[in-house]
């Protein structure tokens, strides 16, 4: 069940773990490259504080995104920033995105995402969650997807196997963790796994590892050779 205000809670730990980790970079190496193809550190903290605004768009019922070449070419102004100016955004646009997000008087109401998607507002703190864990692993210093709450890893899990459910290019796909548990929040771990895909002809795949490397290879962080597959070969995933 979608906990919005515990997820904004887990917004704040993020992004305060985030900011702890990037206070011990200096200029150079906030300009140096990413784990992201053509991004450097900078791309990614411009990126992430403009993320944070885009949701008080979304909050406020405006666009997400004036447009795609907005976004972009927003991200590519601020990415060359220093390190000061990056964080000092990064803190202030999550703290105006927590603001907007609190003064929602209706977690319940669809809003619009980008290039259309529609949610409903109490899913959106949790996409704000994805997008500071995940881009701090992009950083590439030190965080690692192994670093990442449990909880998180299993809710993201669930969230991109929904994602690609039924997409027209991927076979079906089972899921399972190499200690063959999920997470449920309010219970712990128990047996399971998760069915995605199953679009595309073609018997069901069983993928199998640990919970980060699902994790990494569901977002493209990974190229899900740790990963253990029968049924046929590791399916390609449509990019995020």
């Amino acid at each position: 069940m979608i906990d919005p205000v515990r997820d904004l809670a887990s917004v704040r730990e993020a992004t305060e773990r985030l900011l702890g980790a990037a206070a011990g970079l200096d200029n150079a190496a906030a300009a140096e490259p990413s784990r992201l193809p053509g991004w450097s550190r900078g791309h990614v903290l411009a990126h992430i504080a403009r993320n944070a605004d885009a949701l008080v768009n979304v909050f406020e019922g405006r666009p997400m995104y004036e447009s795609a070449a907005a976004r972009d070419e927003d991200i590519e102004r601020d990415a060359p920033r220093t390190l000061a100016v990056q964080l000092d955004d990064v803190r202030a646009s999550g703290e105006r995105f927590r603001s907007a997000a609190e003064a929602d008087a209706d977690w319940s109401r669809v809003v619009e995402l980008r290039n259309g998607v529609k949610d409903a507002a109490a899913r959106v703190p949790f996409r704000r969650l994805i997008e500071v864990e995940l881009h701090h692993v992009d950083l590439g210093i030190g965080y690692e997807l192994e670093d990442l709450p449990e909880e998180f890893t299993y809710r993201e899990i669930d969230f991109l196997a929904e994602r690609f459910a039924g997409h027209p290019n991927v076979r079906s796909t089972v899921l399972v963790t190499d200690t063959g548990q999920i997470w449920t929040p309010g219970s712990g771990l128990h047996a399971g796994n998760w069915t995605t895909g199953g679009g595309a002809q073609g018997a069901p795949v069983a993928v199998r590892g640990t919970a980060a490397e699902l994790l990494g290879w569901l977002c493209g962080r990974r190229d899900g050779s740790a990963l253990e597959v029968t049924g046929g070969p590791l399916p390609v995933l449509p990019p995020l």
